[in-house]
């Protein structure tokens, strides 16, 4: 049953301060929701639990089933089990959709058993089958064809946590409907956990989250259920932001 346990983590970048004493679990089959203004370090976040260069731990810890991550390189987590979804998807020239799966799943390289779950992966997504012969993962992809690209790989990869930054970005309505329901499907059939970062509850419609955290000036300043999501479509972070900026001197 795996588990991602997040303790008094602080994180800096170029020896700047960016994350400050984040503390959170997911626990198997969880769906977590990190919101938060711009500038508020959840990218950040998902970038130090991938494993992207130039983030540096200044304390606190971040472990998957009891194992630093800190202490396994960006592939060695993704054979652990942990796979992160990116805001902008990476090209990945002069390889085909199939050609990456296949060398992800060594296993399972030159199948047709592959082949046909693709197919199947990419006709819930709503993806055109010609993409699989695109050279170029992400090459020439629309924004919409690139996050479905990357639903495809979690949805046959099978990962035991997925870091979702952003994948509803830029997406419309359909993108996120056929997207988060094919990720939820996977929480409640394969018990896959999930941190979803995001500016907008509307992914949180296909995809319900147990616990929603919000995250402002690199602190989680509270923590709720679903429905904190909604107080913050309505009201936005202003009572968050000027919480965070408050600071009290005793000796007044």
């Amino acid at each position: 049953m795996p588990k991602l346990e997040i303790t008094d983590l602080s994180v800096a970048v170029s020896g700047k301060p960016v994350l400050k004493g984040i503390s959170l679990e997911v626990n198997s089959g969880e769906v977590h929701a990190v919101m938060g203004p711009n500038g508020s370090g959840k990218s950040t976040l998902a970038y130090i639990l991938a494993g992207r260069p130039g983030y540096e731990i200044t304390s606190g810890k971040m472990e998957l089933d009891g194992v630093s991550l800190a202490e396994l390189s960006p592939s060695e987590r993704a054979r652990a089990g942990l796979i992160s979804t990116r805001q902008y998807p990476v090209e990945v020239p002069g390889v085909t959709i199939m050609e990456l799966l296949s060398a992800a799943l060594k296993e399972a390289a030159d199948s047709s058993e592959l082949h046909s779950l693709v197919e199947k992966e990419m006709l819930v997504l709503g993806m055109e089958k010609h993409l699989l012969d695109r050279q170029g993962v992400n090459v020439d992809f629309s924004g919409g064809e690139s996050k479905r690209s990357e639903a495809l790989q979690l949805a046959v990869l099978k990962p035991a946590i997925a870091i979702l930054d952003e994948l509803d970005s830029g997406l419309d309505l359909d993108a996120i409907e056929d997207i988060g329901n094919r990720i939820y499907k996977a929480v409640k059939e394969e018990n896959m956990s999930v941190l979803a970062i995001t500016h907008y509850p509307r992914l949180l419609n296909q995809l319900p989250a147990k616990f929603v955290h919000v995250l402002v000036d690199g602190k989680i300043v509270e923590t709720g259920g679903p429905e904190l999501a909604l107080e913050l479509e309505a009201t936005g972070y202003g009572r968050f932001e000027v919480a965070a900026d408050v600071s009290v001197d005793i000796r007044l």
